[in-house]
């Protein structure tokens, strides 16, 4: 009897996130299906409609959005920016966060706690300082300077996140790695990193889905030469209102990228939070 009921309770609990599943991929299912219709068929009906007349579905609109120039030169902007932005905050941020966790060094506990005070500075504040500041350095509007602004406001989130993790790992691994005559940089690459890979990956993550959803930033940053999709998707709903055959698959390809990168690496992002509530 106990094992039906558990049969049954694992049915119930599979058939619940199966549910909630579905619903959470409802709107990236309606708008793919809305990237495939006409301006005129998606003003006759909803995307649903499409289910009754699979026919009027074509590819007709990418081939269409490949031909605007603006939002291709958008969306590899976005790539420029999210991509190298991503790889340097994970990199300095490791760094940063073995040395706070393990080194010794003047200062240490100050500089992190100054790192953690710089938390709680929003975003909004540093927007016109560093605007001015990029201004005289000849950074702003470009893409250098978007993503610097990017990568200096993500360090202090993710030095604490890894500092934390790194610091969670038994100490005498890492004494037994120095008595076999393992230098520093040996320890963190062949030691520290593949035991944090799970936190690296869950921060990767989040720090790639923040940029490439950025608007923001990008808003104030960017010019019109390197400005990413999603100022790019805006500035078409405004100039161009009736313009869904572009903006329909436009806004499917900014979306699909950070799902397809989470799936990507979810084993990993599983791993690390399930690593923090084990310890």
């Amino acid at each position: 009897m106990s094992a039906v009921r558990r049969v049954l309770g694992n049915a119930v609990v599979q058939a619940f996130l199966v549910v909630i599943g579905l619903v959470w991929m409802t709107p990236l299912a309606g708008l793919f299906l809305s990237s495939l219709r006409s301006a005129e068929e998606t003003a006759e009906g909803g995307w649903w409609t499409a289910f009754t007349s699979p026919g009027e579905l074509s590819f007709e609109n990418y081939s269409a959005l490949l031909g605007n120039s603006g939002i291709t030169q958008a969306f590899w902007n976005t790539v420029l920016i999210s991509v190298p932005t991503t790889v340097l905050v994970v990199v300095v941020a490791a760094l940063a966060g073995y040395a706070f966790a393990w080194l010794d060094f003047p200062g240490r506990e100050p500089v992190f706690l100054v790192v953690v005070a710089l938390l709680v500075v929003p975003v909004q504040i540093g927007l016109l300082p560093v605007a001015k500041l990029f201004g005289q350095l000849g950074l702003f509007g470009t893409i250098p300077g978007v993503v610097l602004f990017h990568v200096a406001y993500g360090l202090p989130f993710a030095v604490f996140l890894l500092r934390n993790y790194f610091a969670e790992m038994p100490k005498e691994m890492l004494e037994a790695a120095r008595m076999d005559g393992g230098s520093e940089w040996r320890i963190f690459t062949r030691l520290v990193l593949p035991v944090g890979r799970p936190a690296i990956a869950s921060l990767a993550i989040f720090q790639f889905l923040w940029v490439w959803n950025d608007m923001l930033v990008a808003l104030l940053f960017a010019d019109s030469s390197s400005q990413p999709l999603t100022v790019q998707l805006q500035s078409q709903i405004r100039q161009f209102g009736s313009n869904i055959d572009v903006l329909a698959p436009g806004a499917f390809l900014s979306l699909v990228v950070p799902v397809a990168v989470f799936f990507a690496f979810q084993r990993h992002f599983v791993q690390g939070v399930m690593a923090g509530s084990v310890k």
